[in-house]
């Protein structure tokens, strides 16, 4: 399930968006210990998360000896995720104008997959 949203203009590199995620963490989970990012996230960002909160930022690569298709670790549970959000109407496509209305929807699609489940077990 996810633990923070941030839905941010395109014209925030993916980096400094990863930033204004990390920030909303803050304390709310003491048991976190590691983050788990694509090659795009590498850099000065992995010191500054630990700076931030004391967290292991793992970066996933692909190997640049492999062609085609490969499974990552761990990759594949984020396009499993959006994989679910995309069933949601309003969230299938970029509908809406303000950035707090789709994070409120992607709020909205969490909870409902979650009491799904519940009532199901």
């Amino acid at each position: 399930m996810i633990l923070a949203i941030v839905v941010h203009p395109a014209d925030i590199q993916d980096r400094d968006g990863a930033k204004i995620v990390i920030e909303t963490l803050g304390n709310r989970f003491p048991r976190l210990r590691v983050i788990w990012a694509d090659g795009g996230y590498a850099g000065k960002l992995i010191e500054w998360t630990a700076n931030l909160g004391g967290w292991l930022l793992e970066i996933i690569k692909r190997s640049d000896d492999v062609k085609g298709f490969k499974l990552l670790p761990k990759r594949w549970i984020v396009e499993r995720t959006f994989g679910w959000l995309g069933r949601y109407r309003r969230l299938s496509k970029d509908y809406e104008e303000l950035p707090e209305t789709s994070e409120s929807l992607i709020h909205l699609a969490m909870i409902n997959l979650m009491t799904r489940r519940l009532a199901a077990s």
